[in-house]
């Protein structure tokens, strides 16, 4: 039964219900206006003794509503009252005051549809329930029939006072059929009426689109600077510490090396955050390249003890700023993985040719390939975005009995 009632008296039909009876009293202002106009047209006093005259009161009153409905906050007040008592989502409304004519004119006939049903929907409210229910008690309350309440004739015959009871039911369900009616019309309309334009919406996804790029930018350079950091120092001083006593040359190589990378990569990350602070500001550290800075990658990544053999068929210094700095990423992320999981020597080939530059990262396997840890994966996933956004093409995993990294950017990059 509650199922079947909700449609007509659930909590979001009633709260409809509400948003039609603030139309109602947003109209009443309007409908005295159009009785100021209409009671000397006709050479009446009081319209209101008059049921046309009211509604020529109320049909002058809403164009008056509608020239008025240009007022800034009209538009942002009436999508704050539809989002909350409507059940339409934020998102489908505007709420900054209309700017362009076509807004304008959607707002306005937005204000009058809600007044006018408002209208329409409050005068039934006060009429039809005190009324029906006098139809409900006229068969306890028989005298309420020679009343001046003006009840229908046909009430004094046959079997009319035993079924008014029905027909109060049936105008008080018709009332709310009505109500829920009128409401579900205006939450249907509202995106549309006062929704943001097409422009709006490509504007906002633009900016959407905008704000996630910076962020997957600054997770990819965040992820490769400072996890492949993390991950170099980490093993240069476990190595530090197992050979603690027997070669102090070494741990003080690694000690050197630590403070080296820490170095740099606190002025990486002041870069990033620079970006974070200021938009496309740069940072107090400019962004590594290929060209000057992959000497002290790979020997870094040699002071914690992965052995890297390293061929150079290209002049970095050539390559084009963009290219040399996220080849320097690709790189450094290559790196990075094998210090964690392979253990074994590496091999890097950069050469160009035929208009791209290849880069080539391969190790062998293990003896067994390690499990990949929660959340992992970020750093291929970093590197097949680098390379989608400049057009190239990257290709990662198991061949034959090594692992291989193989990345092609293009020179002339998008």
């Amino acid at each position: 039964m509650r199922r079947a009632l909700s449609p007509l008296l659930g909590g979001r039909a009633r709260r409809r219900w509400v948003h039609l009876i603030l139309g109602g009293a947003l109209a009443m202002p309007y409908v005295l206006v159009g009785s100021v106009i209409v009671g000397p047209l006709t050479g009446v006093d009081d319209v209101f003794t008059s049921l046309p005259l009211q509604l020529g009161s109320f049909a002058v009153g809403l164009p008056i509503a509608a020239v008025t409905s240009v007022f800034p906050l009209t538009r942002p007040l009436e999508s704050t009252a539809v989002r909350a008592l409507c059940g339409v989502d934020g998102d489908a409304l505007s709420h900054r005051p209309a700017r362009t004519g076509a807004e304008r004119a959607r707002t306005a006939a937005w204000f009058t549809l809600h007044l006018g049903l408002g209208a329409i929907v409050s005068g039934m409210s006060l009429a039809v329930p005190p009324f029906a229910t006098v139809l409900i008690v006229l068969p306890v309350f028989a005298g309420l029939r020679h009343t001046s309440l003006g009840l229908p004739h046909v009430l004094d015959h046959g079997w009319a006072p035993a079924l008014s009871p029905v027909a109060g039911l049936a105008m008080l369900c018709a009332l709310a059929a009505c109500a829920a009616g009128c409401g579900a019309l205006l939450a249907h309309w509202a995106p549309a009426l006062l929704g943001p334009t097409p422009q709006d919406r490509l504007a906002a996804a633009e900016s959407r689109a905008a704000d996630l790029a910076v962020r997957n930018r600054l997770a990819r350079e965040l992820h490769d600077s400072v996890g492949h950091a993390l991950s170099a120092v980490t093993l240069q001083a476990s190595a530090a510490r197992r050979l603690f006593d027997t070669d102090p040359e070494f741990v003080r190589e690694a000690l050197a090396a630590i403070e080296d990378t820490t170095r740099r990569t606190v002025g990486e990350l002041d870069a990033v955050l620079g970006v974070l602070r200021d938009g496309d500001t740069p940072g107090t550290a400019p962004a590594p390249t290929l060209a000057a800075d992959l000497d002290g990658l790979l020997r870094r990544t040699r002071a914690a003890g992965q052995p890297v053999t390293a061929t150079v068929d290209a002049d970095p210094g050539a390559l084009p700023p963009l290219v040399s700095r996220e080849a320097y990423r690709i790189v450094q992320e290559g790196l990075s993985n094998a210090l964690k999981h392979a253990g074994e020597p590496v091999s890097v080939r950069i050469a160009t040719a035929d208009g791209h530059l290849e880069i080539t990262v391969e190790n062998p396997l293990g003896a067994a390939v390690p499990a990949t840890r929660p959340g992992g994966g970020h750093g291929l996933r970093g590197i097949a975005d680098r390379v989608r956004l400049l057009g190239g093409s990257a290709q990662a995993g198991v061949a034959g009995a090594a692992w291989r990294l193989h990345v092609r950017l293009p020179l002339t990059a998008r």
